[in-house]
């Protein structure tokens, strides 16, 4: 069924990557505490705080994380790994693999990109409501502290992103202890208030959850809504499997998060029972006063490393993307020489904060925030969920029967989940939905005008056999070889053409190079280069990567001997041709999509730095082209 860690070699032991995965994969849900139950009760759907309601939402916590992050995810979602790989992109890939192009293909590539645009909708507002909600806690400390709040969450946010430049690796040794550090406290903190109110364990069997749907229905369904939050970064567990194997994943959510929260959740709600009021912030009333302001450090402390962790998935969700051919080439720098995954994007870094501090700005609380949280979350949960419905069926091949009673089950939870925060769209929910659907523009942009590019420069391609008959002995060589570089595997490419039409000569050597993204992580080095010899000094070589591999051209050429031996980098020029587009009513994109595209063209990271090309062995031949 499922490869569980692929070509990833975790050298390290399961209990290290289990710690480790603390601090990267469970940094979102881990800070859940911080305003899952509060919003449940002070939240834009307020809630009595008596019995009856407390036993009902602690019902409600502890079966969605049952039902959600251990079922769901845990147990049946990481098996669906991509060479060891997850998340959205990772998961369409393999569905795309495995089914080949069917009726099917165009839905779930469709689903993968939704999923992947409500992805960046939730990487602004979990940093936002994140370091928002452990700042907050210093009017508990000290009222006079409120004035403080929004300045000192801009400045840590603001420090945060720029740091990230600087790579994860150094700030990523503290990850793990930090957050070992603050589960423990969750846990203990619970315990205390467990024992004062010990009664609160009834809560943990599900008749309550479904009495509150009795003693309030439509309260109950906008409940959910809040109650979602304590799952948000549910996906994460899914999306970091490559960084650190299903195994460690399972282990650091069976053993430590999913124990330690349940714990925190049955004391906030034993602490609701002695002292409704505490509702106005449950979690920070929970440690005793001279505690609250290190509690408050330590939260925000958190609540940074669970944003590194999603602003550390936006790089690579945008690796995979410009790879996958969703993105145009975009500045990748990699921070870690022994880490390959460890990567910054500085577009979407900087773009990420301008958005993060316009939210902090624009909703001002944590609470306002909540309104705008679960959409994306719910939303992505529900997309992965049908896309699990097409693996089971058509993929892993389950009993019919069997496919359809999990599938149906994840739907109908995850439905609910999003039917109720589709509730709190006109609060705030409009902006992730907003940033997905600008995002998912520019995705699709990208996809059907690269498309359109390929069928129009096929239109005007030449037969490789074609060309090397009526030009092949007739034009001057030159000494030295010439790599132009194609983007399909068929025909000769317009540089070429340009510079024979231009300088009426060839080299020695010419070699059609084309760079191809598979449906896998990584390509080994072994299997990467394929070479075909057309005979008269020509070859056509193709370059196989994941999409999680970094391209860098001259090093394969470098290694390859069956094309006239290596390509020596002095005596090597590299080809490329600079298509100025013409948007026009021709079909296949409306016009203003196409005027997108040419301009994303027009600002994309250049092919020369994009594939490592020496700076001082590359020509770049300019041709318009009608699209």
């Amino acid at each position: 069924m499922s490869n569980e860690q692929g070509q990833h070699a975790h050298s390290e032991s399961v209990s290290t990557l289990a710690i480790g995965a603390l601090g990267v994969v469970f940094g979102d849900i881990g800070t859940s505490p911080l305003y899952a139950l509060k919003e449940s009760f002070v939240g834009h759907h307020p809630l009595a705080v008596d019995p009856a309601h407390i036993y009902g939402v602690l019902s409600l916590i502890f079966w969605t994380m049952m039902l959600i992050v251990t079922l769901k995810y845990v147990f049946v979602i990481l098996r669906a790994d991509n060479k060891g790989e997850g998340g959205s992109l990772a998961l369409l890939a393999l569905i795309g693999r495995k089914l080949g192009h069917n009726r099917w293909s165009p839905v779930v590539a469709m689903l993968g990109v939704i999923a992947t645009a409500l992805f960046y909708g939730d990487a602004i507002i979990t940093p936002a409501i994140s370091v928002l909600s452990a700042v907050e806690g210093l009017t508990i400390v000290n009222e006079g502290f409120a004035r403080w709040v929004l300045p000192l969450s801009i400045g840590i946010l603001v420090g945060l992103f720029a740091i990230q430049s600087r790579g994860t690796d150094a700030v990523g040794k503290l990850f793990g202890p930090v957050m070992i550090v603050y589960f423990i406290v969750l846990a203990v903190l619970g315990l205390v208030n467990i024992v004062q109110a010990p009664e609160v364990l009834w809560a943990l069997s599900p008749h309550y959850a479904v009495e509150f749907f009795l003693i309030d229905p439509k309260l109950a369904f906008l409940a959910l809504g809040s109650v979602v939050l304590a799952v948000t970064g549910a996906e994460a567990l899914y999306a970091d499997m490559g960084h650190f194997g299903r195994k460690a994943i399972m282990i650091g959510w069976l053993y430590i998060a999913f124990p330690c929260l349940l714990v925190n959740y049955l004391g906030q709600s034993a602490l609701l029972l002695k002292n409704p009021a505490a509702a106005e912030n449950p979690f920070f009333f929970l440690a005793p006063e001279w505690a609250r302001l290190p509690l408050v450090i330590l939260a925000t402390m958190a609540t940074i490393i669970a944003s590194q962790a999603v602003i550390s998935g936006a790089f690579s969700v945008s690796q995979q993307a410009v790879q996958l051919g969703f993105l145009p080439r975009l500045k990748i720098l990699h921070t870690s020489a022994k880490a390959a995954g460890q990567i910054y994007v500085p577009l979407v870094n900087w773009g990420l904060l301008v958005l993060v501090i316009m939210l902090v700005l624009g909703f001002r609380s944590s609470t306002n925030l909540a309104a705008a949280y679960g959409i994306a979350v719910t939303g992505t949960m529900f997309i992965t969920a049908c896309m699990l419905g097409v693996l089971t069926f058509a993929v892993w091949k389950w009993h019919p029967l069997v496919a359809g009673l999990v599938t149906g089950s994840f739907l109908i939870v995850d439905g609910l989940y999003f039917a109720s925060n589709a509730t709190k769209i006109p609060d705030g929910g409009w902006f992730p939905l907003l940033v997905a659907a600008i995002t998912f523009t520019i995705l699709t942009t990208w996809a059907t005008g690269r498309r359109l590019v390929r069928e129009r420069l096929e239109e005007d391609a030449m037969p490789i056999d074609l060309f090397l008959k009526s030009v092949g002995e007739k034009v001057r060589r030159v000494s030295g070889s010439a790599v132009f570089l194609a983007s399909t595997t068929e025909g000769i490419p317009p540089a070429l053409l340009h510079n024979l039409k231009h300088n009426h000569i060839l080299h020695q050597r010419v070699a059609i190079l084309t760079v191809t993204t598979e449906g896998v992580p990584h390509v080994a080095p072994e299997t990467r280069r394929e070479v075909e010899d057309m005979g008269q000094g020509f070859y056509r070589i193709v370059l196989h990567y994941g999409f999680m591999d970094e391209v860098d051209i001259p090093a394969e050429l470098a290694a390859e001997q069956r094309a006239g031996g290596p390509f020596r980098p002095m005596e090597t020029s590299y080809f490329l041709a600079r298509q100025t587009l013409i948007a026009s009513h021709r079909p296949g994109m409306a016009i203003w999509r196409k005027k997108l595209f040419a301009w994303m063209v027009r600002n994309a990271e250049s092919a020369m730095q994009f594939f490592k090309l020496p700076t001082n062995r590359v020509i770049e031949l300019g041709s318009q082209l009608e699209i």
